[in-house]
């Protein structure tokens, strides 16, 4: 069984776009991240910080978009969104997930900040080697690990797709465009974003969103 921790047009979106991509079952829980008091204390149970996505399947709780997509895709193997260990594009595969959490996150975030930084001051590095380094990867290949659509792409194409046309913070590059067009280009896409509005739509928080 699979229980998913849900919030809509949150970070969580991209893992309930994997969800649908890999046409399992689940039951979603709403969060209410945007609450007035916030989130109930008794959620930290699930997740420390009272944040979105997490999810419990067969008892286990795995938290972080990073880990909960590596852990669905190899669970799931049928839906082939995940290279298999020992396939050369398992590096690049993890590393590109990784990196939308560790690197592309928050270099966003402190952009839209306006928070000025050196290179070296923080883990995550500047803005601008974000922006020049998704560039040259999709200028070469037309998903992020190569030729082919992968659970990656669920989290790298959601997060441009925020960033770029919400959050008006990653430029709209040529290349990043086309390849946010692409990749959301699938009826799992969809089916997400007509269901968020739906959930968003319920929500009093709504219209000051």
């Amino acid at each position: 069984m699979l229980v998913f921790h849900h919030a809509p047009w949150s970070r969580s979106s991209a893992i309930f776009w994997l969800i649908e991509e890999l046409g399992i079952d689940y039951r979603m829980e709403l969060v209410d991240i945007r609450a007035e008091g916030g989130v109930p204390e008794s959620y930290r149970a699930i997740q420390p910080n009272k944040k979105v996505p997490a999810i419990v399947h067969d008892g286990v709780t795995v938290t972080e978009r990073a880990a909960i997509t590596i852990h669905l895709a190899d669970a799931f193997p049928q839906a082939g969104l995940a290279p298999a260990i020992g396939d050369p594009a398992r590096g690049p595969y993890l590393s590109w997930l990784v990196y939308c959490d560790a690197v592309l996150d928050p270099a966003v975030a402190a952009r839209a900040h306006g928070l000025t930084y050196a290179s070296m001051d923080y883990s995550f590095g500047l803005f601008d080697d974000l922006v020049a380094n998704l560039e040259r990867r999709l200028a070469k290949h037309p998903y992020v690990v190569g030729d082919a659509f992968t659970a990656a792409d669920t989290q790298l194409a959601s997060a441009m797709h925020f960033t770029m046309k919400v959050m008006n913070v990653l430029p709209a590059l040529p290349v990043f465009e086309a390849y946010v067009e692409r990749a959301t280009d699938r009826p799992a896409w969809r089916k997400v974003q007509s269901r968020d509005a739906e959930l968003a739509a319920a929500n009093p928080w709504t219209p000051a969103f």
